[in-house]
C-alpha cells in the first residue's frame, strides 16, 4: 500500500492509499480519532475500515492529523484537522476524477468527517463509527440536517458515544440513513474491529451513490 505525503495548510501530512484491483467505484477519506488520545490512521479501527472500502471496490485514504506522526502542525482541538480533512479530500478529487467523493472517519475523526463532508459539494456519501455525540462542544449541526446519504456504525456498549445518543441522534435525521449497532462492543471496538469492517462492506458493498 502506498505511503503518501499530502499537501496540507499547515505542511506535509502522512497517508496511505488502499486502492482496488480494478478502477474504483468511489474515493474515500478516512479520518481517525482524537490526536491526544492517542489516535493515528494506524488505530485498528480506522484500519480495518479502509481495508474494507479496498475490498469493496473504493480507493481509501487515511492519514495522519497535522502532528500526529510525520504529519506538521499541532493539535488544532478541530479546526485545522477539518482543514487537514478538506485538503485530503482535495487529493482524491483530484487524483480520482469523475467518481463519487466519500467521507468517513472513527470517533473524533468521524465528526470531522461528517462536519466537512456534508458541507462539502464534492462529497457525495457519509460515514461515521461511532462519532462522539455528547460532550466537548462537538457541532453536528451540518450533519443533522443533510440529505446526503448517511451511515453509521456503533457499538452497543460503547462508554464514550453511547447508543442511546446515538439512537435519539439518528430518529431526527433526514432519510437516506442507515445504522449498524455492534453487539457488545466497547468504543473501541475491542476484539472486534474486524466487524467494524464487516459493517463496512453490508452497508456500502452495493450502494450505489
Amino acid at each position: 500500500m502506498p505511503a503518501l505525503t499530502l499537501t496540507g495548510p499547515a505542511g506535509p501530512l502522512e497517508a496511505l492509499l488502499e486502492e482496488p484491483a480494478a478502477a474504483p467505484r468511489a474515493a474515500a477519506v478516512f479520518a481517525h480519532p482524537l490526536p491526544t488520545h492517542g489516535g493515528t490512521m494506524h488505530t485498528k479501527v480506522v484500519y480495518q475500515a479502509s481495508k474494507a472500502l479496498g475490498r469493496i471496490g473504493c480507493a481509501a485514504l487515511r492519514f495522519n492529523f497535522r502532528g500526529v506522526g510525520l504529519s506538521a502542525g499541532t493539535f488544532d482541538e478541530g479546526r485545522g484537522e477539518q482543514e487537514d480533512f478538506a485538503a485530503a479530500l482535495d487529493y482524491m478529487a483530484e487524483h480520482y476524477p469523475g467518481i463519487p467523493l466519500w467521507a468517513a472517519g472513527f470517533s473524533f475523526g468521524g465528526w470531522i468527517a461528517l462536519n466537512v463532508g456534508a458541507a462539502d459539494p464534492r462529497v457525495a456519501l457519509l460515514l461515521a463509527v461511532a462519532p462522539p455525540l455528547e460532550g466537548r462542544g462537538y457541532d453536528f449541526s451540518r450533519v443533522a440536517t443533510s440529505t446526503k446519504p448517511k451511515f453509521f456504525i456503533q457499538g452497543e456498549r460503547d462508554e464514550i458515544a453511547r447508543l442511546d445518543a446515538m439512537y435519539r441522534f439518528y430518529a431526527k435525521l433526514p432519510e437516506p440513513k442507515e445504522l449498524v449497532v455492534i453487539d457488545a462492543a466497547d468504543h473501541l471496538f475491542d476484539g472486534k474491529t474486524a466487524e467494524v469492517g464487516d459493517a463496512v462492506e453490508d452497508l456500502l458493498g452495493d450502494y450505489n451513490v
